[in-house]
């Protein structure tokens, strides 16, 4: 087993490891795709052992223009930011 120092177990801590208040904001800012990508996941593992019915379909369906929809107000924030458009 290793053995770990009271130096190491103190900088696995240090402040400098943690997110930074950008990389923060980035991570709230693709929060709505990241919930988005979820829920299709969610759904495309709902369905791994059976075969879709016309309601899983639309599950389906609807999960997948909402993660477009989020990948484009996403892209359209960053363009925003930079002054271009997407």
């Amino acid at each position: 087993m290793d053995d770990i120092t009271v130096a190491e177990a103190l900088t696995a801590f240090a402040p400098w490891l943690e997110p930074t208040d950008a990389e923060l904001d980035a991570i709230d800012a693709e929060m709505p795709l990241i919930s988005a990508e979820v829920e299709l996941l969610d759904v495309r593992i709902a369905l791994l052992d059976r075969t879709p019915s016309e309601l899983d379909v639309r599950r389906i369906r609807r999960a997948r223009r909402k993660v477009l929809a989020a990948r484009r107000d996403v892209l359209n924030h960053k363009a925003a930011q930079t002054g271009g458009a997407a």
